[in-house]
């Protein structure tokens, strides 16, 4: 299965389809598994228990058991694999929405079980990876403006060229020993009170 799954809580409120769950994934080589039977303080449980996955098997689900199963996708960012017995496209569009890695419909087999997770979570891990590039570009789209605005600021109150501007910029970074944007952060808030 892999080394770095080496715990699983299993939510789910029938005994015997939450032991196929369980059987699959000690035969998987899991040890590790909690199951979770009462969806009383669900999340709470999740969270103390910190597992690398999460199975939901959702049997004819009521809509509130529904949203509270996607809020704990949504809370915990972990690969969560949903089992549920039929398909609802709107069901379906929230739990993708929500963060569900795998949303498997009429699959609950032990013999897939390793395969399903295996693919839960590298979804997940390249889902984490393309937030991760989204969020570090949004910064440097940030970064890039605020830069802009405090090159403009010292264009037009010290009658420097673009050019010189990002070079004093530049240059008061590398003294101070931070980034650019922090000293162009600093030349905006100088700006507003006038120095």
């Amino acid at each position: 299965m892999g080394k770095s799954i080496s715990k699983v809580v299993v939510i789910d409120q029938n005994m015997g389809r939450a032991q196929v769950l369980v059987d699959g994934l000690r035969e998987a080589g899991i040890e590790d598994v909690t199951l979770i039977r009462n969806g009383e303080n669900l999340l709470t449980k999740v969270v103390a228990l910190d597992p690398d996955v999460i199975l939901i098997d959702l049997e004819n689900p009521r809509r509130d058991t529904v949203e509270q199963m996607l809020r704990v996708s949504e809370q915990v960012q972990r690969p969560v694999v949903m089992f549920a017995d039929e398909s609802e496209p709107d069901l379906i569009r929230r739990a993708v929405q929500s963060g569900v890695s795998a949303y498997i419909v009429d699959g609950l087999q032990k013999a897939r079980l390793k395969s399903i997770i295996e693919v839960a979570v590298a979804r997940f891990n390249q889902f984490e990876t393309m937030e991760g590039e989204v969020a570090r570009l949004r910064q440097e789209l940030d970064d890039r403006k605020v830069i802009e605005k405090a090159k403009g600021l010292l264009m037009r109150s010290r009658a420097l060229s673009e050019e010189d501007a990002h070079a004093f910029l530049r240059r008061a970074a590398m003294n101070e020993k931070k980034k650019i944007v922090d000293i162009a952060n600093l030349v905006i808030e100088a700006d507003k009170v006038g120095l």
